[in-house]
């Protein structure tokens, strides 16, 4: 059992937090918190966006045969999106809604110029 103490300041007020963990790993204090802040920072990333700002929950097709394909989908636009400089998917997709080339410029594909 680890006992973890932040100390952390929010808007010129300091909060002291205790977190208590019970884990077989033995490390330091300071090793166990970037473990546990790792883990947090893949749920943040990827299940909260893929959930709150694709809507992967509430899609009728959830527990479907195709709910693969389309989480499968769901990765590589949020992987183009990122790769593309888009902190928030959200607004990623607010800005190449409309924009076709952009969308493919992400993925690497420039569209020929006609040459007429």
């Amino acid at each position: 059992m680890e006992l973890i103490t932040t100390t952390i300041k929010r808007k010129g007020k300091r909060s002291v937090r205790r977190h208590l963990f019970i884990t077989t790993v033995r490390t330091t204090p300071e090793a166990l918190l970037r473990l546990i802040r790792q883990r947090w920072s893949i749920e943040n990333e990827w299940h909260w966006a893929r959930d709150t700002q694709l809507g992967e929950d509430a899609h009728r097709y959830a527990n479907r045969i195709g709910a693969p394909v389309f989480g499968f989908l769901r990765t590589v636009v949020m992987n183009l999106l990122r790769r593309g400089g888009y902190r928030s998917i959200r607004r990623g997709l607010r800005a190449l809604s409309h924009d076709i080339k952009g969308m493919l410029a992400l993925g690497g594909v420039q569209l020929a110029e006609n040459s007429t």
